[in-house]
């Protein structure tokens, strides 16, 4: 008998021992994991929404579970690392965690204040309370269970001499939990891409990921140059230009561009409808037309379009089209500069592809994010090294228990269908050896 067997045939003859009462306790704080005992439930690492939609699944199939979350909340690239006007790209249906649907006073497009709203909620209605502060420095599976060590790093904030307030650190602690399961949901955006540039050092200017941004009101009458143009460096860049910042966009490769709605449709529900019944290179065809129609050739603008179409090129390359809201017609009226590629900074300024140079005040790297798995998991076959993504596309689930939450590049819709996966794959394990199998004996 393993050793998780061992803790499970004692707790299921326990009497006052309820498998839904240790998930609602686990989630409210009850401590495990202080000394590296083993856990009965699996590990979650990452309370972003897909650790919270596992813990939820979980929760509502009567397993235990401890969810472990590096900063003082949940959902913190979402509350401290996006732009203030930032709304869901897809309509709301498509972005619900599951068993708990946006509350139907809630536009089309919730705001990001609407969607951290919704969280904090999900968090109230599933009774979840991750332990905080919690940051994994390593996981390994030891042959039998899954080893995760944390770091607990204790601050408070202090005086700086009338300057404000800052973050001083009064004690570090480490943790060891074992367990069975180990679910990944630390997300494709854990941590911000900051290129090497030429010359940035010597920039006199202010250089930021937009991971830091917030708003264009403090650049007026700035020079201000947007350094990429996904979602978020189209999204930096009308903001800008909408509280009157001379606003410049780089644009090194070649990207989709689609209308967010087409005749009043959301153009990822047409785009769903279509391949139903039609090819996905028949529906990208479609699909460019119509945005021809709706936005003209953004070739012209300096934005050529790859050769593949957007939804073949997401299904193969993983490469999400960029939804406009706006931008394309600030480009098109000249309030948004479109530029080539960064070659390299100067002390003013920068210099680009093409020869040319221009001074700048801000330089907003909006250069996207990467996974930090890692960094901290110690396995490779499931999990590449290079990306930090599962090896294989849209797969969730590994081998001793190893799972992945929120990696399939599908957005929210993605994190859903990964949770629901994984929770009834751990509780079918939970029947077959767990507290389910000791009760019928």
């Amino acid at each position: 008998m393993d050793r998780f067997a061992e803790i499970e045939g004692k707790r299921a003859h326990d009497p006052l021992y309820s498998p839904r009462r240790a998930a609602r306790a686990t989630a409210t704080g009850f401590p495990v994991g202080e000394h590296g005992e083993v856990f009965a439930g699996p590990l979650i690492v990452g309370a972003g929404p897909a650790g919270l939609a596992v813990a939820a699944c979980l929760t509502t199939r009567s397993v235990p579970y401890v969810l472990l979350e590096r900063h003082g909340c949940i959902a913190s690239l979402w509350r401290h690392r996006t732009y203030r006007r930032l709304r869901l790209h897809l309509p709301k249906r498509y972005c619900e965690l599951p068993l708990l649907p946006f509350p139907a006073t809630y536009p089309e497009y919730p705001t990001r204040e609407q969607f951290l709203d919704y969280l904090e909620e999900y968090l109230r209605h599933f009774g979840i309370r991750p332990f905080f502060h919690q940051e994994v420095v390593s996981a390994e599976f030891d042959g039998e269970l899954w080893c995760v060590r944390t770091k607990e790093v204790v601050t408070a904030a202090i005086d700086d001499g009338g300057h404000g307030q800052q973050e001083a650190v009064l004690a570090t602690a480490t943790r060891e939990y074992r367990s069975k399961w180990l679910v990944v949901a630390t997300g494709e955006n854990a941590e911000p891409v900051l290129p090497e540039i030429d010359g940035i050092d010597g920039f006199k200017g202010q250089v930021m990921h937009s991971c830091d941004y917030r708003s264009g009101e403090p650049y007026q009458g700035s020079k201000v140059l947007v350094v990429g143009c996904g979602n978020s460096g189209m999204e930096v860049s009308l903001d800008l230009s909408n509280h009157n910042v001379h606003t410049s966009m780089v644009v090194r490769n070649t990207v989709h561009v689609l209308p967010r709605e087409i005749m009043g449709l959301s153009t990822f529900r047409l785009s769903l409808w279509l391949l139903m019944y039609l090819s996905v290179q028949t529906v990208d065809r479609l699909l460019l037309l119509l945005t021809r129609v709706v936005l003209g050739d953004t070739a012209r603008l300096g934005i050529p379009r790859p050769s593949i179409g957007p939804m073949e090129l997401k299904k193969t390359c993983g490469k999400t089209p960029v939804l406009d809201v706006g931008t394309i017609a600030k480009i098109k009226s000249g309030d948004i500069k479109v530029l080539p590629g960064l070659q390299s900074f100067h002390e003013h300024g920068v210099e680009f592809t093409d020869g040319k140079t221009e001074d700048f005040d801000v330089v907003i790297l909006a250069t996207g994010y990467k996974s930090n798995v890692p960094y901290w998991l110690k396995e490779n076959e499931f999990f590449s090294e290079k990306d930090g993504f599962p090896r294989k596309p849209n797969e969730w689930k590994g081998k001793n228990g190893l799972y992945a939450a929120g990696f399939s590049r599908r957005g929210l819709l993605g994190v859903s269908i990964d949770a629901t996966k994984i929770a009834d794959d751990i509780k079918q394990y939970w029947n077959d050896i767990g507290y389910e199998k000791h009760k019928t004996k």
